[in-house]
């Protein structure tokens, strides 16, 4: 072996007995970090978000090097895959102006909350959730869960929303064209707490981005990695990813990397 990679033997007989060099143990010592923020971030954290939580820790490290111990490690971060919405736009209910027309960015907490449908597959059947989602900090505030995609699903989880932060009157609820968002149970809740409707443009995802983009992290991060038995299981799953880690612990790039709640109380607190 040592003829083969043009090493002396006794340079070799050296190496076995020298002490491991300070940057091999600095190493050594990062690694359980490093882990530990991979792990507590659910194995979706690259880079960045580590570095971010090493720093909080008062480790500072460049990516670079976090990126070597990871690969050295085996922490891969979840791979991705394609999300497909659906939206049953076809019916004749009203149909509310787009009020929001992309503006995902806004100062204030409560002044403009978007909404949406996806589905879960479970052995038992599919399970769907509707979330209303907080744009000033990217917190779901509302969400509801049921066996059926009807208009009482939305009307939960948008109660939800109300109840839990009682926004003022003047508030934008952006959703897209389904009829479930559009019937008239739904707009009796818009009424009676004076929301104001607003709707994406039809066959345009784009316009409820936001909504769009929790979907696919929810999915990319729980649901396509697991195989749930029932509805009831996926139910206590997505509930414990929503309110303890998606809204406490997960850091949001839009919130300069803090959880939502975490930067809804810094906000409150500056």
């Amino acid at each position: 072996m040592c003829r083969v990679l043009q090493v002396s033997r006794s340079g070799y007989y050296e190496s076995l007995s020298r002490a491991p060099s300070n940057r091999s143990l600095a190493d050594d010592a990062l690694r359980p970090q490093i882990k530990g923020v991979f792990e507590k971030g659910r194995k979706t954290y690259g880079t960045r978000r580590i570095k971010d939580d090493l720093d909080k820790q008062g480790t500072v490290i460049s990516r670079r090097r976090i990126a070597r111990l990871m690969q050295e490690e085996g922490l891969a971060v979840k791979t991705k895959r394609k999300f497909k919405p659906t939206t049953n736009s076809k019916h004749d209910k009203p149909i509310a102006p787009n009020l929001l027309e992309r503006e995902f960015n806004v100062e204030t907490p409560d002044t403009a909350y978007v909404g949406d449908i996806t589905y879960i597959p479970t052995r038992e059947g599919w399970l769907y959730l509707a979330v209303v989602i907080d744009l000033f900090s990217r917190a779901v505030v509302g969400w509801a869960m049921g066996s059926r995609i009807n208009a009482a699903l939305v009307n939960d989880a948008l109660r939800m929303a109300i109840w839990k932060r009682k926004p003022a009157r003047g508030l934008i609820f952006h959703s897209d064209r389904g009829s479930q968002y559009a019937s008239e149970s739904h707009r009796k809740i818009h009424l009676t707490h004076g929301i104001l409707a607003s709707m994406s443009k039809k066959g345009d995802c784009w316009d409820n981005a936001v909504a769009e983009s929790f979907f696919h992290t929810l999915k990319t991060e729980l649901v396509h990695h697991c195989d749930y038995e029932s509805r009831v299981e996926a139910r206590a799953s997505i509930f414990e990813y929503i309110e303890v880690f998606y809204n406490r612990q997960r850091r949001h790039s839009a919130n300069g990397n803090e959880a939502p709640l975490v930067f809804e109380a810094m906000k409150k607190a500056a």
